[in-house]
């Protein structure tokens, strides 16, 4: 019996991925531009973030990584390379494929925490209750309805992929009817 993933050519490439500098900088930039947004949603937030103000977490994902500080705002800014940041966060499962399937399947991926230990419970309570509102980001373009229609669409789509996800590799598929 063959194990081995469909995808793994992807995670061969991936793991040799290593984009140009500018290429980081500027999708980091776009990560800290995106966190501020979701963060100027939800006022709590900002206030839990606000009693960590002035600490740094540095964030690792296989080759990826990102130094972020806390503002006296409550929201995060790109921090300059530190010798030791507050907390270090290191997201152990390294194959996107692997990463993916754990957030589709609704767990959250295995990480190492290192550091301090308020900081870290911040945080995680953020990845818990913070969500992006995206319908009401799309609504803000194209308007109510077709925000909803999309976001309905985007919700099933997700859901059935999910299913994918879960599915066993052996199962057998489904008879279209």
């Amino acid at each position: 019996m063959n194990n081995k993933s469909p995808f793994s050519f992807l995670e061969s490439l991936a793991s040799r991925f290593q984009p140009p500098a500018w290429v980081v900088e500027e999708g980091q930039q776009r990560l800290v531009l995106f966190l501020n947004h979701v963060l100027m949603q939800e006022k709590q937030a900002q206030e839990r973030l606000l009693r960590q103000k002035g600490r740094t977490v540095h964030a690792r994902w296989g080759v990826f990584a990102i130094d972020l500080i806390v503002t006296p705002a409550g929201l995060v800014d790109w921090a300059p390379l530190s010798d030791k940041p507050d907390l270090l966060l290191t997201v152990e499962a390294e194959s996107p494929v692997r990463l993916a399937q754990s957030v589709l399947s609704g767990k959250a991926p295995p990480v190492r925490i290192e550091g301090d230990v308020q900081l870290a419970a911040e945080l995680g309570w953020l990845a818990e209750n913070l969500r992006w509102d995206v319908e009401e980001d799309l609504s803000r373009l194209i308007g109510d309805a077709p925000a909803h229609t999309v976001t309905s669409l985007g919700r099933r789509l997700l859901a059935g992929l999910k299913l994918f996800v879960a599915r066993p590799a052996d199962a057998e598929p489904r008879a279209s009817a």
